[in-house]
């Protein structure tokens, strides 16, 4: 599989990402620049997290009028990859890729920590690494990380099976305290209907090296990796 990874201005860690990328597919990703609109031969893009256009508007509000978020839709639609993190799933959402939207953190702080994820669902290209149930960790880096939809879409996410991650303690318990941001029934990423699609505010990169104090991201990429 090729990975592509989108750099729009503002953008930070597309190189934390491509470090990710490149421990588990073996080759760098391509960089592809927001006004480029040619993605030929790239199987998996990815949306790093940062601060496109400096979260002018909304976040991820002006990124998703790039050229480029045309060329991301229709390789979507026709079932390609694509990989939204932070930043980046702000962009899908504002882009119309993957349904609501991502407010201002409940604290209305930025939160930057440590958080744990729950596995929701493990028979997806983006999860096959991991258990269903199992807690692994990540980094939470955001202001705007709160997840939020109207009740018919949340349900339709429940009854399709189509929330991946959900915040939760060190036991896989999804709990109040554990969902640091506010987001709707403690969502942290979402599935497009085709499984195709993920898009999660924390960070599975940040954690992929021991260097880095852990490895708990690993699997992610080396799921997407082994496709």
């Amino acid at each position: 599989m090729k990975a592509g990874i989108v750099i729009f201005p503002g953008i930070n860690r597309e190189r934390d990402m491509a470090i990710a990328l490149e421990a588990s597919f073996g080759t760098k990703p391509r960089m592809l620049w927001h006004k480029d609109t040619d993605i030929a031969g790239v199987d998996l893009i990815v949306i790093p997290g940062g601060f496109s256009f400096g979260d002018y508007l909304r976040c991820g509000a002006m990124a998703a009028q790039s050229p480029i978020m045309q060329a991301v839709k229709a390789h979507a639609d026709k079932g390609g990859y694509v990989l939204g993190v932070c930043n980046g799933f702000q962009i899908l959402a504002e882009a119309g890729i993957l349904p609501g939207a991502l407010l201002r953190n409940a604290s209305l702080r930025f939160l930057s920590m440590n958080c744990h994820l729950r596995v929701e669902r493990a028979d997806t290209i983006f999860t096959g690494r991991y258990q269903t149930g199992q807690t692994f960790q990540a980094i939470m880096a955001h202001g705007d990380g709160n997840y939020f939809a109207d009740d018919a879409t949340l349900d339709r996410l429940e009854s399709e099976n189509l929330v991946a991650l959900r915040y939760a303690d060190r036991t896989g318990a999804v709990t109040p305290e554990a969902n640091l941001n506010g987001s709707a029934r403690s969502i942290a990423g979402i599935l497009s209907p085709n499984l195709r699609v993920l898009g999660l505010m924390p960070h599975p990169e940040d954690l992929v090296d021991p260097l880095m104090g852990g490895t708990d991201g690993k699997p992610l990429f080396d799921a997407l990796a082994a496709a």
